[in-house]
């Protein structure tokens, strides 16, 4: 009991810690999509090297100021140098990033009983995908972008990892239920992306289906489609109530997209089973 404890406090920790990379690879990515293409400046903007800095003053940032979630609670949420008021999203996106991160461990050693180099590697590659996702989630709800330079990375090791657990018998899903996945998944946005010209739903979407449907597979896929017009219809509605939206208002698809996938990813077989006992079962 205290081992299990400690183990998810350390991997609490771990989260935090890597939901601050994503705010950084989240503000990195906006600081050059705002620059010109093929500026010189824009080259030197990387995620992996480079000091923090506040994004309203440039003072570069000493560790004092790098603790997640406590050094936001500590400086009262603004900035040590200039007072500026730091953005609710950095402890928010942390602490996300903690508890997601959490719940895949959790999910992982609840279905093997002891360690393994197979629990390893999916677990280093959840915890790489849901990472991902959670860049596109905040980026796309603040820009109405699916960021490229996540998303295709983020399919292509999917691609390659299940072909790997296919081979190496780490995982029993055959890759046609994947590629049927995709099949249904993007080639439904597809459709909507064609039939409405690009005003109903956006090509990332159609891009970001093709991940899930990697990720997922049948018929998990499609328990995340479903959350995802079901957490936008009743989103949508709110927003028509209480913001004056309408119909033609527009709304990012992919943070509803990405909480279905989430779902699915953790308890989807859960769902699909209930559901098939509870509608299917005469």
């Amino acid at each position: 009991m205290i081992l299990n404890i400690i183990i998810g406090a350390l991997i609490f920790l771990f989260g935090v810690c890597i939901g601050s990379f994503l705010n950084c690879v989240i503000y990195r990515t906006e600081l050059q999509e705002d620059m010109p293409e093929n500026s010189p400046e824009r080259k030197k903007v990387s995620f992996l090297r480079g000091n923090s800095f506040c994004p309203h003053c440039k003072h570069q940032l000493s560790w004092k100021d790098l603790f997640p979630v406590f050094s936001f609670l500590f400086l009262k949420g603004k900035c040590r140098y200039c007072k500026a008021k730091i953005s609710i999203q950095y402890p928010l996106v942390e602490l996300a990033t903690a508890l997601i991160l959490l719940l895949i461990f959790n999910f992982q050693f609840s279905i093997y009983n002891q360690f393994s180099i197979s629990q390893f590697l999916n677990l280093a590659f959840l915890f790489y995908i849901a990472s991902a996702l959670i860049v596109i989630f905040v980026y796309d709800l603040k820009h109405y972008i699916i960021p490229d330079k996540v998303l295709i990375p983020a399919i292509i090791i999917t691609f390659i990892y299940n072909i790997l657990a296919i081979v190496l018998k780490y995982q029993n899903i055959s890759f046609i239920n994947y590629l049927l996945a995709v099949a249904i998944g993007a080639g439904l946005f597809l459709a909507i992306f064609l039939i409405s010209k690009g005003k109903a739903m956006g090509f990332g979407d159609v891009k970001l289906a093709i991940l899930m449907g990697l990720l997922l597979g049948l018929p998990n896929v499609l328990v995340a489609l479903f959350l995802a017009f079901f957490f936008g219809a009743i989103i949508g509605l709110i927003l028509m109530v209480f913001e004056g939206k309408n119909l033609k208002s527009e709304i990012p698809f992919g943070p509803f997209l990405i909480t279905g996938t989430f779902i699915a990813m953790l308890w989807g077989n859960q769902i699909v089973n209930w559901y098939l006992n509870r509608f299917l079962v005469f």
